[in-house]
Order: structure tokens, then sequence, then C-alpha cells
């Protein structure tokens, strides 16, 4: 954070906060009273921009950037660039095992530092747990059925929501493991989660067909998504927040507007069910995994297919986007893993290795490397550029199904069917901790 203050405008500028994954400035300012932020999200940035041209930009149309801080945005977004530019030299060493539950795990997930994850199970349980310390902090214990999915209202991180095969939702303190909430209205089981950015709304996919969201405040039903003919198995809200996509086994993806619940538009082309249905953080492209063995890639407003990703010899599994929306991750039944480049929609790299399936893919927060979870009991880490694997992390004694790095990218999750979670750390980082 730098301090700063500045009135315009009824404005008075208090602060630049910077925000390195995906780059960006947040602005704090006063205004009437109360405190308030807004964010310059700068996701073409690169090694190359000319940071003064790119601080004229800024001043050409954001008022609280006045000339006089010229040289104080230049030094941030010297930082930004230095910060993309820098090599990603984390090597993961195993850090420790937690036996998280004693029926088969079912998700994981971190809160945005990696200081917390949670753990859904087929014992009926969520679990929070102290990431350092090992130490079980909550047991989530209400659900009559399997918790299958699981997630941290990031970057906030103060509250949990679970979906359980029990045809409910729950929405969780994370400080107390109260209970605020039981969503009940889905006829089926609920299988994906998730806030919107703001926190104020969770959105629910079930076997049922259907989509809800529901107000975190309140605990009641805001919207019922129907227009799907299968199960739902992904949905995202968009970064806005105004509009939700589904992923189906009905082969489609579906856009819904988040206040009235009607569905804007079906994407139509695939040939297989859905494996997974993402939003890029711009909100400009959609992408889309399919047991058809592509990947295809959606304008988010038209709704028209950009372009369709072919390369996998077998199902798609899983995709992700990096933080920048910049590149797009799969990972398929073919035992491999490709990331494309968006615009040009090449394939930058082929990531060959793994013995069987991977089942979760993810980016790094730079966007320079993947970590990649399979059922040969592995996760591994590859290198973008070269496409070479720099890493296999070995323990697991069954398939693993989870990966997931933290937001400064020092630590990784696994989660297995062995039923255990593996810690792994930056090296140095662990170094660093023993001598303390």
């Amino acid at each position: 954070a730098v301090v700063s203050t500045q009135s315009t405008g009824g404005m008075r500028l208090v602060r630049f906060l910077l925000r390195y994954y995906p780059p960006g400035i947040i602005l704090e300012y006063e205004q009437a009273g109360q405190t308030r932020t807004r964010t310059i999200d700068l996701l073409d940035l690169t090694e190359r921009s000319n940071i003064y041209e790119l601080v004229a930009q800024l001043q050409a149309n954001e008022p609280l950037i006045t000339p006089s801080k010229t040289d104080q945005v230049a030094k941030l977004l010297l930082k930004l660039q230095s910060k993309l530019s820098s090599p990603d030299k984390h090597h993961y060493a195993h850090y420790k095992t937690i036996r998280t539950h004693v029926l088969p795990v079912t998700n994981v997930s971190f809160n945005k530092s990696g200081s917390k994850f949670v753990s859904g199970s087929y014992d009926r349980t969520c679990k929070i747990w102290d990431t350092h310390k090992s130490h079980e902090l909550h047991v989530l214990d209400g659900h009559k059925n399997v918790v299958y999915a699981v997630a941290f209202n990031n970057p906030f991180a103060d509250k949990i929501v679970t979906g359980s095969f029990d045809r409910t939702a729950k929405l969780w303190s994370t400080e107390t493991g109260k209970c605020y909430h039981t969503f009940k209205g889905h006829t089926a089981e609920i299988v994906c989660v998730t806030f919107n950015s703001s926190s104020t709304l969770v959105a629910t996919g079930s076997m049922d067909t259907m989509g809800k969201i529901w107000d975190v405040e309140t605990g009641v039903e805001m919207a019922s998504l129907q227009g799907h003919s299968a199960e739902i198995i992904s949905i995202q809200f968009n970064s806005l927040g105004d509009k939700v996509v589904t992923g189906s086994f009905d082969n489609t993806i579906a856009i819904w507007d988040v206040e009235t619940g009607h569905k804007i538009c079906s994407l139509i082309g695939h040939r297989g069910e859905i494996s997974n249905a993402v939003i890029s953080y711009d909100d400009a492209l959609i992408a889309s995994g399919s047991m058809d063995k592509s990947c295809k890639i959606w304008d988010s407003r038209s709704g028209q297919c950009l372009e369709t990703l072919y390369g996998h010899t077998d199902e798609v599994l899983d995709i992700s986007f990096d933080h920048r929306g910049k590149q797009l991750l799969s990972v398929s039944a073919d035992a491999t893993a490709r990331v494309f480049e968006m615009g040009s929609y090449k394939c930058l790299s082929t990531f060959v290795g793994h013995e069987r399936e991977i089942s979760k893919g993810t980016f790094n927060p730079s966007g320079k490397r993947v970590a990649t979870a399979s059922s040969d009991k592995t996760v591994r880490i590859w290198d973008i550029n070269s496409g070479k694997c720099l890493q296999t992390l070995e323990g697991h004694t069954d398939e693993v199904f989870s990966c997931q790095f933290n937001y400064s990218g020092d630590m990784l999750i696994s989660g297995s069917k062995d039923n255990t979670c593996r810690l792994w750390r930056d090296s140095h980082a662990a170094k660093m901790a023993e001598a303390v």
C-alpha cells in the first residue's frame, strides 16, 4: 500500500494498493464520508510496456490520478512490471500430510493466503484446517449425506459454502464454524457451489438440472436457473457479478442474468457432456471442456463460438484460465495437458509424462507454470515455455483428484482418494521457517 492524499471532484484519494495477480492498481478513496475502492485492471501489461505512456492513458480515464501522482503511479507500474519479468524459481518439497477424514475426501480448497484450507468428505462433514499447524479448527457438521463441493468466499475468506448429496447447501463462518443458513430447494444432489466476487450471493448447481442463486445475508433464494435438460456440473459468476455461467451434461453451456434468473443464451456446439465451463477474468471469454475431446472458446457477449481447440485424444476432464485470461489449460483422460494462447488459439505446450488420466489442472499465480493432478497418484509441475516437467510430487497412495496453489504461489495442496491432503511448500520458504 502506498499512502496518498489527493482531493478531486468531491473524492479524496487515500492510498494506492497493488494487486499482483492479475496485475492491477486499487484506488482507495473517500467520498461523502465513506471509504470506497476502485480497481484499474492492467491485464495487458507486459515486460515491454512503456510505463509513462500507460500512466498518461490512466490519467486520461481516471480523475483521481492527477499529474502530481505521475511518478508515484509510474513506480507502482514498474513494480508490477518487475513482478511479471521475474523468473519463477519455486521448487516444492513435501511439507505435511494430513489425514483429513476417515472416509474418502471429495474436495479441498485453500483460502487466498493458504493459511487455511477446507476439506469435504463422504463422512458428511466439512473440516477447516490450519495449514501450518496441521490443526483441525472446526468440523462443519450438519449435512445428512456426502459433502461434495466446498468453497471459500475469497478474497475475504470469512465464509464457506458447502454443497451436499442431501440436496442442500450450507453457509458457514470460517472463524467460529457456525452455520448461518441452510439453502433448501434443490431436488437432487448439489455438485457445484460458488460465491460472487463481492460475497453477497451464492450460486449452486445440481443434478436436478437447475442452478439457484441465494442471498448470503438472508439465506433467501433469489433466482432459480431453469433451462438445462440434464445435470449442471459447473457454475461460476462473472467478475462483474451480473451473470452466471453453467455447464451441463446436456452438452451445452448457458449464460444467465443474475437479477432475473432468465437465460440470456445457450452455447451449443459440443457433441458430448460438458466437464467444465469457465469465464476469463475480464468477462470477455467463456471456455468449455467436453467429453467430445475438445475445448471451445466463446464470446461471452454474443454467444458466438470463436474457436474449437483440438488435440486431445480422449475426454477433456478439466479446464482453467490463467489469472489474466490470456491462456487456457486443458487436461484429459489421454494423460496429457495442453496450454492454448487466447487470441491466436495456438497450442503453446503439450505436457506428456503422466501415466494415467489427469483430472485436475491449474495455473500458478504468475501464469508461467501449471500443476496437474492424476490418477497415477502424482502431481506434476510443468514449465509452459519449455513444456518440460519440472517436478513430480510423489507420496499419495491413490488417485489425486485436486491441486491448488495459494495466492503467492509458494504453496500447493493436493487431495487424494487415499483420504489425505498433502501440502507442498517452496523449499526455500520451508528452510527459512525451520531456521526460525
